[in-house]
């Protein structure tokens, strides 16, 4: 697999993490005795889901880019 292949696959499970990060801080803060700082926890894959995300949305524009600088 080539490196577009694995940031689309670790792009996915990131999505999954953070979606179960959500759901876990949401009943953790519907508890009586919550601790403030589990709603700190899905910002890391939040944050590298942005990362991967803008590396995916930038691929197709910079790939055009490069192939109209190619010299036939």
């Amino acid at each position: 697999m080539n490196r577009n292949m694995w940031v689309r696959q670790i792009h996915r499970w990131l999505a999954v993490t953070f979606t179960v990060t959500v759901v876990v801080t949401v009943v953790v803060l519907t508890q009586d005795d919550a601790v403030e700082w589990v709603s700190y926890v899905p910002l890391l894959p939040l944050a590298l889901l942005l990362l991967t995300g803008l590396y995916l949305f930038v691929l197709p524009y910079a790939t055009r880019r490069r192939e109209r600088r190619r010299p036939s």
